[in-house]
């Protein structure tokens, strides 16, 4: 695994990830009639992808370049499991008072945390280096 394919699974990851998470938030926001712009907006969801993916590549080049693919698999269970982990944040995310319906925004934010490992995994096929 080099570091080019390193960069290119970032970049493609973190841009399949923050389309799948503008499209559903555009999706239920549009079904309920709420609107969560005010704490969760196009450039916050944008950001969160990149960043997850980004962490996620560098963790597999890490972990590609001390162990080869001995790894991968153990890397990728903790990758689900932060990710299952990241949702607690969302319960305890105090919304301002102006916000109307309250009670939607986990249904909102909590599969937008699965996006970015979804991403990245889906298209880890695509760059994974080749063993012959």
């Amino acid at each position: 695994m080099t570091l080019k394919k390193t960069i290119l699974h970032a970049l493609f990851s973190s841009v399949l990830a923050a389309l799948a998470g503008i499209m559903y938030n555009s999706i239920y926001c549009s079904a309920f009639e709420i609107n969560f712009k005010s704490v969760l907006n196009v450039t916050g969801i944008i950001g969160a992808s990149i960043f997850g993916c980004v962490l996620m590549s560098i963790g597999y080049f890490v972990v590609y370049k001390w162990k080869g693919e001995k790894l991968i698999a153990a890397l990728n269970i903790l990758i689900a499991i932060l990710s299952f982990a990241s949702i607690v944040g969302v319960f305890g995310f105090q919304l301002p008072m102006e916000v109307e319906s309250p009670e939607l925004f986990p249904g909102l934010a909590v599969p937008m945390h699965f996006f970015p490992a979804l991403s990245f995994f889906s298209l880890a096929p695509i760059f994974k280096a080749k063993t012959i």
